[in-house]
C-alpha cells in the first residue's frame, strides 16, 4: 500500500458537492475530497490491517503531506490505536511533528486523538508535550491540552497518573492569559471533562484562576457540575 494508492482509494469515493461545502465550514486553503468520517475510517481501517507498524508510519506520513483534508484525517487514523508493536516511537515522533501544520480544529483534533494514545503507552512523552505550552503556534499550544485529555478520566488516579493531572492543570494556568477563542476553549474542555471525575481540582482551578479566564471558557468548565447541582 502507497500512499498514491491510497489517495486512489479516497479519490475513488469523492463528492464534489459536499467537498465545496466542506472548504467553506473549515475554511483552510487545502484539498477536499468531500467524504464522510464512516468512509474515512473504513478505509484506514482496511489499510491498517495489511501494514505492519513501519507500513502504517510511511503511509500515514505520505498521506499527510498530500495536504488533502480526508488524506489527513485518514493518517490521523491510522496512528490512532492502544498499542503499536513492537516500537511506537516513529509514530509517536511522526504525529508530533504534525502540530506544526495545524491550522484548524478538525485535523488538528483527529491528530491529538492519535497523540493521546502515544501519550497514555508512554506518560514520559508529556516531558516533550509541555514544549508545546510555550509555543507561539496557536493550535501547537491547544494541542497540549487536547492530546492530554485521558488525564481528565481516570476515576481512581493512581499517584503518578494525579501527579500528571496537576502538571497539565499547571500548564492550563498558563494559558489563562492567552484570550484566544481556542485556547480558551481547550481549557474550558479541559477542565469540563474532569469535573466528571474530579470536581474538587476544577472547582479549585476555576477558583484560582476563573476571573482572569472568559466567561464562555468559565461556563464550559463548571457547565455539568452546574447540571448536577441543578438536577440536585
Amino acid at each position: 500500500m502507497t500512499p498514491e494508492t491510497a489517495l486512489e482509494d479516497l479519490q475513488a469515493q469523492a463528492n464534489p458537492a459536499r467537498a465545496e461545502e466542506m472548504r467553506a465550514y473549515h475554511k483552510a486553503n487545502r484539498g477536499y475530497l468531500g467524504l464522510t468520517n464512516p468512509q474515512i475510517a473504513a478505509l484506514a481501517q482496511n489499510w491498517r490491517a495489511a501494514l505492519d507498524v513501519e507500513g502504517r508510519v510511511a503511509l500515514a506520513d505520505g498521506l499527510w503531506k498530500s495536504d488533502i483534508f480526508e488524506a489527513r484525517v485518514a493518517a490521523a487514523k491510522l496512528l490512532t490505536q492502544a498499542r503499536l508493536r513492537p516500537d511506537d516511537q516513529a509514530a509517536w515522533a511522526l504525529i508530533a511533528s504534525w502540530t506544526a501544520d495545524f491550522d484548524s480544529w478538525a485535523i488538528a483534533d483527529h491528530a491529538s486523538m492519535a497523540a493521546q494514545k502515544r501519550l497514555v503507552a508512554d506518560p514520559t512523552r508529556l516531558d516533550e508535550v509541555e514544549d508545546w505550552v510555550a509555543s507561539d503556534h496557536l493550535w501547537t499550544r491547544r494541542a497540549a491540552l487536547v492530546s492530554t485529555l485521558p488525564w481528565t478520566k481516570q476515576n481512581n488516579p493512581k499517584p503518578e497518573e494525579l501527579a500528571a493531572r496537576d502538571r497539565i492543570l499547571g500548564w492550563a494556568a498558563t494559558m489563562v492569559p492567552d484570550h484566544r477563542w481556542f485556547i480558551q476553549k481547550s481549557i474550558g474542555w479541559w477542565l469540563r471533562d474532569l469535573s466528571k471525575h474530579d470536581a474538587d481540582r476544577t472547582r479549585a482551578f476555576i477558583a484560582a484562576h476563573g476571573e482572569a479566564m472568559k466567561p464562555f471558557a468559565v461556563k464550559e468548565a463548571l457547565r455539568l457540575l452546574k447540571k448536577a447541582e441543578g438536577a440536585g
